[in-house]
């Protein structure tokens, strides 16, 4: 009867054992990849239609204590303009909490430029197209097409301007000049915006914001990226700028599928590529080639 009770203790005691060593595994495993740090990699991906994905993602890394640096990945021609200056403000937000890097791909212009300019480093390839720095708005004018199949449109509004840049008739002189005091004003804050995030002179920037694009090679030699280099670099060069010692652990969120977009409210970017007529009334700090 001893017996056995001893034998159940034993077996007891080495199970608790056992179970005590791997918790102990567990936690100094844990323990272990916090003072690593890990690296977190925000995308930005096509047209800026929306920001609040990007804006979530980037404010859940920087409360996030394990997470010691973000590369914010930007492949986007721009897009719209409050959500482009809502991203920047994010950003601006984050730097002064841990580093935050932008890796440029393929393109990074106009609203693709503005969200990059406040991180603590921008990095290029040499062949990404980036800058047009300016603001575009387009309006197709159905006048004619209209008049050749017999269509008319009848108007009531309250006030001269309330049908302002309709599609069914030209832009006149008075509408023009409202027009281009209001894009004079949002091309300003884009420039200013640069200038506050690079810590550039307002007049430089000024001269560079015609519109005109730029090669990552160019951009750097006009101080407007700091570094050439890929994503693999820009990952390296956030860990070293956070104090990672060795290769950081890389995190990223996977890419939402197009159901999943459309239940979040958010328009996959192919739909709007396929019906760019429903916003081209609409101001946007995009690069339109």
């Amino acid at each position: 009867m001893w017996g056995n009770m001893s034998k159940k203790k034993m077996v007891l005691f080495s199970v608790i054992f056992i179970v005590v060593i791997m918790a102990l595994s567990l936690i100094i495993t844990s323990l272990s990849s916090g003072m690593k740090g890990k690296v977190a990699v925000v995308n930005v991906t096509g047209p800026i239609v929306e920001a609040k994905t990007v804006v979530d993602e980037i404010k859940g890394y920087a409360k996030d204590s394990s997470v010691k640096a973000i590369v914010l990945r930007v492949d986007s021609p721009g897009g719209g303009v409050a959500a482009s200056q809502e991203i920047y403000e994010q950003v601006k937000r984050t730097v002064e909490k841990k580093k935050v890097i932008v890796s440029m791909g393929s393109v990074a212009a106009s609203g693709g430029y503005y969200i990059a300019a406040p991180a603590d480093l921008i990095m290029a390839n040499p062949g990404t197209i980036t800058g047009s720095i300016g603001v575009i708005m387009v309006v197709p004018n159905l006048k004619g097409l209209l008049d050749k199949v017999g269509v008319k449109t009848d108007v009531v509004k309250s006030g001269r301007l309330k049908d302002l840049a309709s599609v069914f008739r030209g832009i006149g002189p008075e509408e023009r000049q409202v027009i281009q005091g209001v894009m004079n004003d949002v091309h300003d804050q884009f420039i200013r915006a640069v200038a506050d995030g690079r810590r550039m002179e307002v007049k430089t920037v000024r001269s560079l914001s015609d519109g005109r694009i730029f090669s990552g090679s160019q951009a750097l030699k006009l101080g407007l990226v700091d570094e050439l280099g890929d994503m693999e670099t820009a990952i390296k060069k956030a860990a070293q700028l956070a104090g990672i010692e060795g290769e950081p652990t890389v995190v990223t969120k996977a890419p939402k599928g197009a159901l999943s977009r459309l239940l979040d409210g958010e328009a996959p970017e192919g739909i709007m590529r396929a019906l760019p007529d429903f916003s081209m009334k609409y101001m946007y700090y995009m690069y339109m080639p």
